[in-house]
Parts: structure tokens; C-alpha cells; sequence
């Protein structure tokens, strides 16, 4: 069982926040995403991300601590720091996950962790719920031709979270180690070693995750790709869970990039997350970055809360009621679980109180 419920969702815990949604109140985001750094050391092969064009962008430090120190009184349980660039090219990354803590927000990373060193695991593993790294191969030649870092990255990868997984233990810490893999038709053949190895280093699991392309990608190599060709490696990475390890094999969302259309007609998801880019916008959805119509505002220019009750966000909610066609939005959208629940809510079935 995956129990962080990696392929589904877990807005059915934050019931208040929903009701009042459901109510038509105004609610603060439980979840945002934000990019700390728009530059990044690896070009991976299938980087959905590669329109923004890896500028070297970096967050304020002290306006940004402000900012997390205000969202976390306005009701903000998460942010994941990933984006368009590397979180921890950052040169405060550490500084700002011990900050998201300390505001009452819980702090998780999506890396592909090169940089995170010894040195920046003991400043900051232990304020961090679960940090998930991006390796897509199991060997050094395979990983390097998709991702182009340099050669001696794998190691150092691996390297890195072999001692996260020590030090955890050594604190007793809390945090959550993980690995993911891209499943693509370069590294299909290595996903079973990959599970080995981080099974062996101390990774609590490593999720098997379809493609999603991105419709403002630059990368269009893999858009045809098809997972039923794939489905057979679920029954060989069962062999590797145990109590302490499980590979999460995204079968369903595979099976959604293959054959399922959207059983919503709305996007509604828009209230409960925001996107922060790493020149400071907030967004309503990643996949409109550079679209005005879900440019919010800007985290340097004005507090969270003006942007959040701002009449920018209002034309924007007003405009995707009325006009966002989902049939165009990016399959396997990280909403598209909640979006399902949501729209349930919205749109009961007959006969709901034969419970």
C-alpha cells in the first residue's frame, strides 16, 4: 500500500478548508509549490519546464521569510520547493526550509541532489517532512545522457542520500527519503536496479511515474509514448517491499496517460494550491506560466494577502469558471485527483445518503 498516497490525493483530511470552500468563502491555499531558483545544473531530456528558459533568478531571503512567516498565519500547510530551477543552487536553501518550519508550514524538496551535501543535510534534513530526488537511471551512463549534468553527479547522488538516510537515523528523524524515476524508454530496463539501490542506501521508496508533456515544452521526444508497454515491471518491483521500503508503481496515472479522459468538466482545484515562480509571480496553475490571465501578482512587490484577495486573482477564478477548456490542460495534472473529488462534491450521484 502507498501510504503517502503518492498517486491519489489527501484533500479529504482538510475537511474544514473544503466546507468552507464549498460555503463560497474565500479560502487560503493549504498547498503551494514554489521555486526558490530558476537556474539549474542539469538539462534533463524531458524537463517540462524548459519554455522558462533556466534564468538565474533567486529569491529574496529576508522579503521571502516575511512572506513565509505571513502564509503560515493565513493557513498554508505545505510547500514543496521545486519549480523550474534547482532548490538548493539557492545559496539560503537551507536557511529558508529551517524558516518554513519555524511558520508553522510544513517544508518538502524535489531535487535532483546533486547539492545536497552533508553539510546542508545536518542544517536542514530534520525541518524537512519528506525530500524526494529525481534520478532517472541506475547507472552513470544512462543517468548522465538523460539528465546532462556531469559524469561524476550519479555518484555524488547517491552518495549524498546514502548519508541523509545515516543521519536520519543518527537524529531519529522524521523525514521521509525518496527517489523517483521517470519511467522512459532509455531507462525502462534499469528501473529494478534502481529499486535495488535505493533500497540498499536507506530510501523509504522509489516512485515508478509516467511522462506528462507539459503543452509549453520545448521537448516534445516522448509525447507518444505509451505505458501499457510498461505495465509488466509492477509485478517485478513488488519483490522489493517490506515494511521499511516500497516502490510505488504510478500504474494508474500510466493508465490515464493511455486511455482516460477527465471525468470533471471544471478545474476547481484553483483555491487550495498556488505556484510561486522563481521571479517572485504567483500563479493559479504551473501550466499557464507566462499566461497574464493567471499571473496573480508578485510575492516582492506586495504581501501574500493583497495578492490572494486582489482583484487579479478574482478576474482570474472568474475567467477560468467561464472560459478554461480542460481538454486542453496537461494530463496527469497534479490537481486532476483533487479535481475528481471536488467535482463528486460539487456534482453528488443520486442517491448519496444510502451511505
Amino acid at each position: 500500500m502507498d501510504k503517502y498516497r503518492i498517486d491519489s490525493h489527501k484533500l479529504m483530511y482538510h475537511v474544514p478548508r473544503v466546507n468552507n470552500w464549498l460555503d463560497g468563502k474565500n479560502i487560503y491555499p493549504i498547498y503551494m509549490e514554489t521555486s526558490p531558483a530558476g537556474a539549474c545544473n542539469h538539462r534533463c531530456l524531458y524537463c517540462g519546464l524548459d519554455f522558462m528558459k533556466y534564468k538565474p533568478r533567486f529569491y529574496d531571503t529576508p522579503i521571502f521569510r516575511e512572506r513565509l512567516t505571513e502564509m503560515g498565519t493565513l493557513g498554508l500547510k505545505s510547500i514543496m520547493f521545486a519549480g523550474e530551477g534547482e532548490p538548493f543552487l539557492h545559496p539560503h536553501m537551507a536557511q529558508i526550509i529551517n524558516h518554513t518550519k519555524s511558520a508553522g508550514i510544513d517544508a518538502a524538496v524535489t531535487s535532483n541532489g546533486v547539492l545536497f551535501t552533508k553539510e546542508i543535510a545536518d542544517k536542514c534534513l530534520a525541518d524537512i517532512s519528506w525530500i524526494k530526488i529525481s534520478i532517472n537511471g541506475a547507472t552513470a551512463r544512462t543517468y548522465t545522457k538523460i539528465h546532462r549534468g556531469k559524469p561524476d553527479d550519479f555518484d555524488k547522488v547517491m552518495a549524498n542520500m546514502r548519508y541523509a538516510a545515516d543521519l536520519r537515523r543518527r537524529q531519529n528523524l522524521k523525514t521521509a527519503l525518496g527517489m523517483q524515476l521517470l519511467l522512459l524508454p532509455d531507462n525502462k530496463d534499469e528501473a529494478v536496479m534502481l529499486a535495488e539501490l535505493a533500497k540498499d542506501i536507506g530510501m523509504d521508496y522509489l516512485v515508478i511515474k509516467p511522462y506528462s508533456q507539459h503543452p509549453q515544452s520545448e521537448t516534445t521526444i516522448y509525447k507518444d509514448i505509451k505505458y501499457k508497454d510498461y505495465e509488466y515491471l509492477g509485478e517485478k518491483l513488488e519483490k522489493f517491499d517490506d515494511n521499511n521500503f516500497k516502490v510505488i508503481f504510478r500504474i494508474h496515472a500510466m493508465k490515464k496517460w493511455d486511455e482516460e479522459s477527465k471525468p470533471y468538466k471544471k478545474c476547481l482545484s484553483f483555491p487550495f494550491w498556488s505556484y510561486i515562480d522563481s521571479d517572485g509571480n504567483v500563479w493559479g496553475c504551473s501550466m499557464f506560466l507566462g499566461d497574464d490571465r493567471f499571473n496573480y501578482g508578485n510575492i516582492f512587490k506586495n504581501t501574500f494577502k493583497e495578492i490572494w484577495e486582489g482583484n487579479k486573482r478574482k478576474e482570474s477564478l472568474e475567467w477560468v469558471n467561464k472560459n478554461l477548456d480542460i481538454s486542453q490542460c496537461r494530463i496527469n495534472c497534479r490537481m486532476d485527483e483533487i479535481n475528481k473529488y471536488l467535482w463528486d462534491l460539487k456534482n453528488p450521484m443520486e442517491h448519496v445518503n444510502f451511505i
